[in-house]
């Protein structure tokens, strides 16, 4: 039973740093806003920088949970298939955000009901198997983010609406695909961050030093449990 519910716990805590990580760093304007100068945006959309951030920041207002309404480009014009490919990219986004609050609480409580019990197990397999994602995805990026970029599209939506055409979709001129591969690599940062906090926590409460063992549990045979419990 204790292994079963360390290993779901695990998983509920990758899943909550994944989709963190994914929607601190799509919310995260400071990267575009310093991509516009660095990828030269305005010279390759023929948009002034004011434009663009308004059409930005008004794309990630409409990709909030909280936001009501249609979605309209301050200054740019947009297609049916384009309106219907950002309905599902909110879709998408609506959800993980679901998912990183869901899994907070029920991290939040599970960790809490395990330190009670002296168990911390637990935070080894997580940074176990939530390492493996960012391992895998940065030797893939590094050998071809372009091919992985399509891929992923092509995973993710049943029909090609992503497939933009400059022409009535302008928007896809200030999205390069650029900027998304630097948004793929903060959050496989984020997903090692949150990797190697959770290898730290248990590395750290795992060297509980003897005497305070003894301090804690004067009973051998309850100390011996403790130990036993964190191996």
């Amino acid at each position: 039973m204790k292994k079963l519910t360390d290993w779901l716990l695990s998983i509920i805590l990758m899943l909550g740093i994944i989709s963190i990580s994914v929607v601190v760093v799509l919310n995260f304007r400071g990267l575009y806003y310093f991509d516009i100068d660095y990828l030269n945006i305005p010279t390759l959309s023929g948009y002034t920088k004011e434009q663009i951030l308004q059409n930005y920041n008004h794309l990630i207002d409409y990709n909030s949970m909280f936001y009501q309404g249609p979605l309209n480009f301050p200054s740019m014009g947009m297609s049916s298939s384009g309106r219907s490919h950002f309905e599902e990219v909110k879709e998408i986004f609506v959800l993980l955000q679901q998912i990183a609050i869901i899994t907070t609480i029920l991290g939040s409580i599970g960790i809490v009901w395990k330190l009670k019990q002296r168990q911390v197990q637990f935070f080894k397999y997580t940074c176990i198997i939530t390492i493996i994602l960012p391992m895998l995805l940065g030797v893939l990026i590094a050998l071809n983010w372009e091919k992985v970029f399509t891929l992923f599209h092509k995973i993710t939506f049943s029909n090609d609406d992503w497939l933009f055409d400059p022409i009535t979709d302008p928007v896809i001129n200030i999205l390069p695909s650029s900027y998304f591969m630097h948004c793929a690599i903060m959050i496989l940062l984020g997903v090692v961050l949150g990797s190697a906090v959770c290898g730290m926590i248990c590395w750290k409460l795992m060297r509980v030093p003897a005497n305070r063992l003894q301090e804690r549990y004067p009973s051998a045979k309850f100390r011996k449990k403790v130990l036993f419990q964190n191996r």
